[in-house]
C-alpha cells in the first residue's frame, strides 16, 4: 500500500517512522521541503517532489496545524495539484485537530472528485506517537474508506475508536482536549491558591495523585513538566487553545449552553497572548500566575 504523509512536525515525524516500519511504501511531503527530505532519509521513505507527486498514493495522511491548512493543501495549493492528480478511490485521512464542520465541508470537496475522506485525530502526544500507542478517533461517511485506511492506522495506534460520521472524530478530539484544558486550568488555580496559603506545590500534586483530583494533568503534565520546570510535553499552547476554541465554537454552533467551554477558551486565549502560542502548553500556568517558586506565601 502506498502511503503519503503530509506534515513532518513533532507528531508527523514519529508517525512516519512507524508507517515505514510497518512495511508500507512511504512518501513524505511538507511545506519545508528540506525537513521532509531529512525525515524521509531518517525513516526510510522518500520525499515528494511536489503535491502532484504526493497525490500518487492509496492513502494520504495529513498531520497539519489546522483544518483550514488541510483544506488549502488538499484542494487549493499549487493550483489544486493534489486533488487534480489524486486517483478516484484515494482515501484522505486527516489526523490533525480540525474543526468538525470544516472537515465535512472539505470532505464534500474531495468527494466531488471521487476521493474519500476519513477524520482520525489522535490522543497521546509525542511519546505515544513514538511507541505507536496512540488512541485514534475515527469518523467517516464511508465504511469502505475506513477499512482501506485501517491497516495503516493500526501501525500508528493501539486503540482505534469508530465514533461516527465524517467530522465525529474531530468533534471527539475537541471534546477530549477541552476536558484536558479545563483540568489543567483547575489544577493551576488550585496550586495558586494553595501556595498563597503556604502549601508546597509538589506536596499538593502528590496528594491529588492519590485522591479524587487525580488525572492525566496532575500525574503527567503537572508532576513531570510544571513542577520540574521542563515544560516539554511536545504539544504547544497555541494548538491546545485552538482545540478548546473548536469545542466552544461547536457548542455555540449547535446551540448548546456550555459556559465552561467559553470560560476555558478565554483562559487559554489569555495564556497564548501572554506567553506565545509556540510555548509548550504546560507553561500556561506561567501566564496566569507566574513561576510557582516566586509566590509570596502567607
Amino acid at each position: 500500500m502506498r502511503i503519503t504523509l503530509i506534515g513532518t512536525g513533532n507528531m508527523g515525524t514519529p508517525m512516519a517512522a512507524n508507517i515505514a516500519r510497518g512495511g508500507f511504501e512511504l512518501t513524505l511531503y511538507d511545506a519545508d521541503r528540506a525537513r521532509a527530505a531529512a525525515v524521509a532519509a531518517q525513516v526510510g521513505g522518500r520525499a515528494a517532489a511536489d503535491l502532484a507527486d504526493a497525490a500518487r498514493c492509496d492513502v494520504c495522511i495529513t498531520m497539519l496545524p489546522t483544518g483550514a491548512i488541510v483544506r488549502e493543501v488538499l484542494t487549493a495549493a499549487d493550483a489544486g495539484a493534489f486533488l487534480a492528480h489524486a486517483a478516484r478511490g484515494t482515501v484522505v485521512v486527516d489526523m490533525s485537530s480540525s474543526e468538525p464542520l470544516g472537515t465535512q465541508a472539505t470532505g464534500r470537496l474531495l468527494a466531488a472528485r471521487g476521493v474519500d475522506m476519513v477524520d482520525a485525530p489522535v490522543s497521546g502526544g509525542v511519546a505515544r506517537a513514538v511507541d505507536a500507542t496512540l488512541a485514534i478517533m475515527i469518523g467517516s461517511d464511508s465504511d469502505a474508506a475506513v477499512e482501506r485506511a485501517r491497516p495503516v492506522l493500526a501501525v500508528l495506534g493501539q486503540r482505534l475508536f469508530r465514533v461516527g460520521r465524517l467530522g465525529a472524530g474531530h468533534a471527539m478530539k475537541a471534546a477530549n482536549n477541552f476536558v484536558a484544558a479545563a483540568g489543567y486550568a483547575a489544577a493551576a488555580e488550585a496550586l495558586a491558591i494553595g501556595r498563597r496559603f503556604g502549601l508546597e506545590p509538589a506536596m499538593m500534586i502528590d496528594i491529588m495523585n492519590v485522591s479524587t483530583g487525580r488525572s492525566f494533568v496532575t500525574e503527567v503534565v503537572m508532576k513531570e513538566h510544571v513542577l520540574t520546570g521542563r515544560y516539554a510535553t511536545g504539544f504547544t499552547l497555541g494548538l491546545l487553545a485552538k482545540d478548546v476554541g473548536i469545542a466552544a465554537a461547536l457548542g455555540e454552533e449547535l446551540g448548546v449552553d456550555a459556559p465552561l467551554t467559553r470560560l476555558t477558551r478565554e483562559r487559554w486565549n489569555l495564556a497564548r497572548e501572554r506567553v506565545g502560542g509556540e510555548r509548550d502548553h504546560s507553561a500556561a500556568l506561567l501566564a496566569w500566575f507566574g513561576p510557582l517558586e516566586q509566590e509570596e506565601r502567607r
